[in-house]
């Protein structure tokens, strides 16, 4: 494992020793920074899962064009059993293959203090227990899950080395630390234990047929209109319309009406905003990155409250309001 850390937008190579290069991680972290690091798979961007903030800095600084649900990185199998909840299933595959790169989506424990930004809002996490020096001993002295998508721009190749994190993301992020090549330099395989037997949501790291002998049956088929963790703002093997608030979003309002709950957004409320049955404001200031780190567990207490229909006021389409909007025009959506 090498200590060197990269700072900046150009490379500034300290050769460090180990425990500092470790040490101004987890300062980075705890700070709400950004952290790439090296797993056995990719280069992971790194930020405290809860700390909704960081997250929303994440997608930000990644391009991220909506959403999606982050996989969560945690130290050992205990951590992440107080984030998920694990069928028998699951902690077989977690025996066989933790620490490693497979990725398990399960329900999400009550225990789990996950931003809601980092799982999109949903009842579902993705978990994994990386196996990879540098990662692992991060985790370890960091003590909370951390969110690490590929660190590299949204679309673009994913990074096995520090140079090409460097070179997609810098300026954009807080700190690289230098683990040399990553050894298997594809993507985690995801795997979903959700209820009935598990399915195979992205190849990665793990083959099927490791996976399937590991089961002792063969993986259930994946569902028709399933989206990877990687192409939408859902979790994996879930359906669009789950998502959905139970209560009607009527996107882009102007006026509240007598039996509508208020979602607002910034210091300028709507007219009727007074009469509105629950008001939760995204950000008083306008600040997007508040907005995106409340977008989430807003919605679902107002829904909560059992409204007719949730108002929501206009967002503007920039920067990580283009990924609010996004997901607010999925909610609103049709129902299956």
């Amino acid at each position: 494992m090498e200590g060197t850390v990269t700072t900046g937008p150009t490379p500034v190579m300290a050769a460090e020793a180990e425990p500092e290069a470790i040490a101004r991680g987890v300062r980075c972290l705890a700070g709400g920074g950004l952290v790439a690091f090296p797993t056995e798979t990719v280069y992971g961007l790194g930020a405290d899962a809860t700390n909704g903030d960081a997250v929303a800095r994440l997608y930000l600084a990644k391009g991220r064009p909506s959403f999606n649900p982050l996989i969560a990185h945690v130290a050992d199998l205990a951590a992440a059993r107080a984030l998920g909840r694990f069928d028998a299933e699951a902690e077989r595959l977690a025996a066989a293959f933790w620490p490693g790169p497979l990725t398990l989506v399960v329900p999400r424990a009550p225990t789990c203090n996950v931003s809601e930004l980092a799982t999109a809002g949903l009842d579902t996490i993705a978990l994994r227990v990386p196996d990879h020096p540098v990662a692992r001993a991060l985790l370890v002295a960091f003590g909370r899950p951390v969110v690490a998508p590929s660190a590299n721009r949204s679309g673009h190749v994913s990074p096995t080395a520090a140079g090409h994190v460097l070179a997609d993301l810098g300026g954009r992020i807080d700190l690289i630390i230098d683990g040399g090549s990553t050894p298997i330099g594809v993507e985690s395989a995801i795997v979903a234990c959700v209820g009935g037997a598990p399915q195979l949501l992205r190849p990665g790291g793990v083959a099927r047929e490791q996976i399937e002998q590991a089961l002792g049956h063969e993986l259930a088929p994946k569902p028709a209109p399933v989206v990877s963790i990687d192409e939408a703002p859902l979790a994996p093997g879930m359906l669009l319309a789950h998502y959905a608030p139970r209560s009607r979003l009527r996107l882009g309002a102007k006026r509240v009406r007598p039996d509508e709950a208020l979602l607002a957004f910034g210091p300028a409320l709507p007219a009727g905003a007074g009469a509105a049955t629950a008001l939760l404001n995204l950000s008083e200031h306008g600040d997007l990155i508040e907005a995106a780190a409340n977008l989430f567990a807003y919605l679902r207490e107002l829904d909560a409250r059992g409204p007719h229909a949730i108002a929501v006021m206009p967002i503007p389409d920039e920067g990580l309001g283009a990924a609010i909007n996004d997901r607010l025009r999925r909610a609103a959506g049709p129902r299956a």
